[in-house]
């Protein structure tokens, strides 16, 4: 591998020329297509992403990546077969790497809409025909077989971007620096490890804390250890299901993330997954008119998609399906200092938080989880990423 890449141009077209090298061969290699400046931030935040999540879990672990930070992240769990529908692979069969893609992806497939993928294991056949029906920008994975590579290089006119990550690699380093306005910032690598240890801390009154819970909380933290922060992660069933990045209040990370986890388990209600829509309504329309009716916004155009009339879902309806749902994780970047937080994650089947503690309010937050039912985790790690 060569140790410098000229790229297509920098964060934007007008700034050029733009390449990446390093001291030593680059830690991976364009097999197909050229890469962009985000393409590298992209790629390379998530590999490293999946990287922690396979060696933390020992399963196949994929990421849908937008702007440096990913719209969902998964591991290899099997999906049932509403989950397979909400996810829009009803129709395939799945290895476990394209699994864990197919619910990286239906985390929020509005977001990753021209996503940069990475994957932890080979990409097959079967990851490769979920990936070419797909809009995305690129993959970096650790190989592919010669099937799989065919099948991606016929994607974007032949210009789709896959790159084959050295699994090997380590920085040579563990000093990162980043340059501002000629000032150059300087600091040792992130290299915290995400395991269950970490969620020992049980200061609420809920002390039980499952296997697939510690998973979830799992799957939540690497994930915010890669998303820029302010950050919140809400996982279930081995996924992230609900993601607010890069908010200036936790609050509003609480909320975005809480909103996008309720649309994610009402993609799952039976009135949603019964929709038809008119031959021919391509897929991005599809999950744009699910979105809209779920969100109590159906236009026009959506509406004459749909076969017959849209089905109707009540508060009364929506919350009940809720609070039927349940056992889902949270994990926070940082400590809540207000126990709106937990109020509002319990609207969306909360039952297991993950956050570094440290605030005036902890207190406040632990009678908070105990009224909800909620186990709580001090992790004393505080993870911003930038």
């Amino acid at each position: 591998m060569d140790n410098e890449i000229t790229l297509r141009y920098g964060i934007n077209p007008h700034q050029k020329p733009a390449r990446a090298y390093a001291d030593g061969p680059l830690p991976f290699q364009a097999l197909n297509g050229a890469p962009g400046y985000i393409n590298l931030m992209d790629g390379l935040n998530a590999w490293q992403l999946v990287r922690e999540l396979k060696e933390s879990l020992g399963l196949p672990a994929a990421t849908s990546f937008k702007h440096v930070s990913p719209a969902g992240a998964a591991v290899a769990v099997e999906m049932d077969e509403a989950t397979r529908k909400a996810h829009f692979v009803d129709d395939l069969e799945l290895s476990p790497t394209a699994t864990a893609y197919a619910r990286a992806r239906g985390a929020d497939r509005m977001s990753s809409f021209g996503d940069f993928i990475a994957v932890s294991d080979e990409v097959d056949a079967s990851l490769a025909t979920l990936v070419a029906r797909e809009v995305s920008d690129g993959i970096i994975a650790p190989g592919y077989t010669d099937e799989a590579l065919e099948i991606l290089k016929g994607k974007r006119g032949g210009k789709y971007l896959v790159l084959r990550v050295n699994a090997g690699y380590e920085p040579p380093s563990d000093t990162e620096r980043r340059e501002i306005f000629g000032v150059t910032l300087e600091q040792p690598r992130n290299t915290a490890k995400i395991t269950a240890d970490l969620f020992a801390n049980r200061p609420s009154a809920g002390k039980a804390l499952p296997e697939s819970a510690a998973r979830d909380l799992i799957v939540a933290t690497i994930a915010l250890k890669y998303t820029q922060s302010n950050s919140v992660c809400f996982a279930a069933s081995g996924q992230v299901i609900g993601l607010g990045a890069g908010q200036q209040s936790r609050i509003h990370c609480t909320r975005l993330a809480a909103s996008k986890a309720d649309a994610w388990q009402l993609r799952h209600h039976p009135k949603i997954l019964a929709m038809e829509f008119a031959e021919g309504t391509k897929r991005p329309d599809r999950i744009n008119a699910i979105d809209q009716l779920i969100a109590g916004d159906l236009g026009p155009t959506e509406r004459a998609m749909i076969v017959g009339e849209p089905p109707e879902l009540t508060e009364e309806e929506r919350a009940r399906w809720l609070a039927s749902r349940g056992e889902v994780a949270l994990s926070s970047d940082a400590f809540f200092p207000f126990r709106d937080n937990i109020d509002r994650a319990a609207r969306s089947g909360v039952r297991y938080v993950a956050e570094p503690g440290g605030s005036v309010q902890d207190d406040v937050v632990i009678r908070a989880c105990d009224e909800h039912g909620m186990t709580l985790c001090f992790t004393d790690l505080r993870l911003f990423h930038h």
